[in-house]
């Protein structure tokens, strides 16, 4: 596996590749991470990831300087994967000066659910992976379902940026007790751990209580919250959306079946996790 760290450098190595399937990361990689390898390869080659914790993305009160980073072992993880080039730009590589052009999601998804608890956080998201996009030009692009609305945002800017990269939707990774694997996980106490995956049992029986017909989406939200708080977490929403635009169900999509999702973020302890369930 080759370790690129300028742009440059990265575009030399990939020029008149033409089926290149690229893994954006942050880093700390877990199973999760490496089953979108593994989807990416079934799409594409050669595999191309990067590892870059984005600082546009992180709020002035959140863990950018705390954040894991566990490079050595990430670049093994990678090389076990048969990634062909891992791009691990600097700050400075990637922003040699300051990011003054930025992408400014649409209201309607970029201020709802994480965009609302996380003001600005879809413009860093979609602002480094359009620069990203730029810097590896992929045919194809995995992102995970854990970051659903984050998905959605990347794939909804592709197609309006007429971005030759197909969007590749990766299943979410649970441990065997149904917690979503993510790098924050680590942040969790022993007892912290053992309470986290009733998070993702609060989404079933939301999702269980839809399929089942009760249809009250105001009661099941808030009953779900309450169970939640009432075991020590601080939830920021338990939600029930549509899934092609992440807004509210009206009767009538009830009504037509229309395809929904629940999403949830809480916090368990000082760690803020998150998940969704599609219904």
């Amino acid at each position: 596996m080759k370790i690129i760290t300028s742009i440059e450098a990265l575009r030399d190595q990939l020029r008149g590749q033409l089926r290149t399937v690229f893994v954006p990361t942050m880093g700390n990689l877990h199973e999760g991470h490496l089953s979108l390898m593994r989807l990416a390869r079934q799409h594409g080659d050669p595999i191309v990831a990067s590892i870059f914790v984005n600082r546009l993305q992180f709020g002035p009160n959140e863990d950018f300087d705390k954040y894991p980073r566990t490079f050595q072992a990430d670049v093994e993880k990678l090389e076990n994967e048969g990634v062909y080039v891992l791009f691990a730009p600097t700050e400075k590589d990637l922003y040699p000066e300051p990011q003054a052009f930025r992408v400014s999601p649409p209201d309607d998804l970029g201020n709802i659910l994480e965009g609302e608890f996380r003001p600005g956080f879809f413009t860093g998201v979609t602002t480094v992976v359009l620069k990203l996009f730029s810097c590896v030009q992929p045919g194809a692009a995995v992102f995970g379902k854990k970051d659903y609305q984050q998905l959605m945002m990347v794939r909804n800017m592709a197609k309006q940026f007429a971005l030759p990269t197909k969007i590749i939707a990766a299943e979410t990774w649970r441990a065997e007790d149904g917690l979503a694997l993510s790098s924050r996980n680590m942040y969790l106490s022993p007892a912290e751990r053992a309470e986290a995956p009733a998070l993702y049992a609060e989404l079933s029986a939301v999702a269980q209580e839809v399929r089942d017909g009760h249809l009250d989406i105001f009661a099941l939200e808030h009953s779900a919250m309450a169970r939640l708080a009432g075991r020590g977490w601080k939830p920021d929403y338990i939600a029930i959306r549509k899934r092609v635009d992440l807004q509210p169900p009206s009767a009538g999509d009830l009504a037509q079946n229309e395809p929904l999702v629940v999403l949830a973020a809480a916090k368990l302890g000082v760690t803020r996790l998150i998940d969704n369930l599609e219904i």
